[in-house]
């Protein structure tokens, strides 16, 4: 996160209430020590002078509900309008909208015609039945199917829930770092998750954004742990839940009662790569934010 001072005070001043209302509006910020201060650091300029307001009208925090956000801060806190969200967001929003126009161009898992330009293995149709061409045709002149699985959807139930949590976990990435980390995790996550669910199942039809979903959130799970941020700080029970999801799959239950195969080896995969990712990340946002307490000192 970029550092902008939006204020410093005495370190015997109590910052936690305001920190609290801060965090209740999804303000990107982190607190330092700099000799005898404390010093708030935001994202950038226009987010500092609108948070000295802030800060000047309730310097002991606010019930967040009846707090005036100004309309110069909506786009940052999260509670701006769609428009704003989707203006603030960009990346998570482009993902989104191919992956929904992919789910046009195949019927929302329908159509098999269509279906195969994207599958990690070309396949043809023979009566029943699938027949997949050998891998060598996707690794020698078809590389996109490497990745392109993920943009494949069964059902809008199937898009719906993974589109509203990348959503929300994309943007998270998207407004801590950048447009170009969110891309870089998408991109090794879903390859490796794609290769992971081949190399479990062999040829097959699988898709879905799940693997990297449980990518992200890993990474903002170990990332948070490590270097803790107001972004990434996921609802409580969200971590826990997403992880009993997970065993409840892979214990075949979901398949049994008739909900489909399940991409198992992508979802942990997914996971494990997305903690991995979030650990590095996280020491170095760590080690970061110790040395601007260092060189304010």
């Amino acid at each position: 996160m970029r550092s902008v001072e939006a204020f410093r005070v005495a370190l015997d001043v109590d910052l936690r209430d305001f920190v609290k209302l801060l965090r209740a509006l999804r303000v990107p910020h982190r607190v330092v020590e700099a000799g005898d201060a404390q010093i708030l650091l935001v994202t950038d300029e226009q987010v500092a002078q609108e948070v000295r307001t802030l800060y000047a009208t309730h310097p002991n925090g606010a019930d967040p509900a009846g707090v005036v956000v100004p309309d110069a801060l909506q786009a940052h806190v999260g509670r701006g309008k769609a428009t704003d969200q989707l203006r603030n967001h960009p990346m998570t929003a482009a993902v989104l909208l191919l992956t929904f126009a992919v789910a046009v161009f195949t019927g929302f898992g329908d159509q098999f015609s269509t279906i195969r330009y994207l599958s990690f293995l070309d396949f043809r149709i023979q009566g029943q039945y699938l027949y997949f061409a050998p891998i060598d045709h996707t690794l020698n002149s078809q590389w996109w199917r490497l990745l392109t699985p993920m943009f494949l959807h069964f059902g809008f139930l199937h898009l719906a829930m993974n589109g509203l949590w990348f959503w929300e976990l994309g943007k998270r990435v998207e407004k801590w770092h950048n447009a170009s980390i969110l891309v870089a995790l998408t991109l090794s996550i879903g390859l490796l998750s794609n290769v992971a669910q081949y190399l479990y199942t062999g040829p097959s039809l699988f898709g879905g954004l799940s693997g990297v979903l449980y990518g992200l959130l890993g990474y903002c799970w170990i990332y948070q742990k490590l270097a803790p941020n107001p972004v990434f700080r996921l609802p409580p029970g969200v971590v826990a839940m997403m992880l009993v999801w997970l065993v409840v799959c892979m214990s075949g239950l979901v398949s049994a009662l008739g909900f489909g195969a399940i991409a198992n080896a992508a979802h942990v995969s997914g996971l494990i790569a997305g903690c991995a990712c979030g650990a590095i990340g996280g020491l170095i946002g760590r080690r970061g934010q110790g040395s601007a307490k260092r060189d304010d000192r």
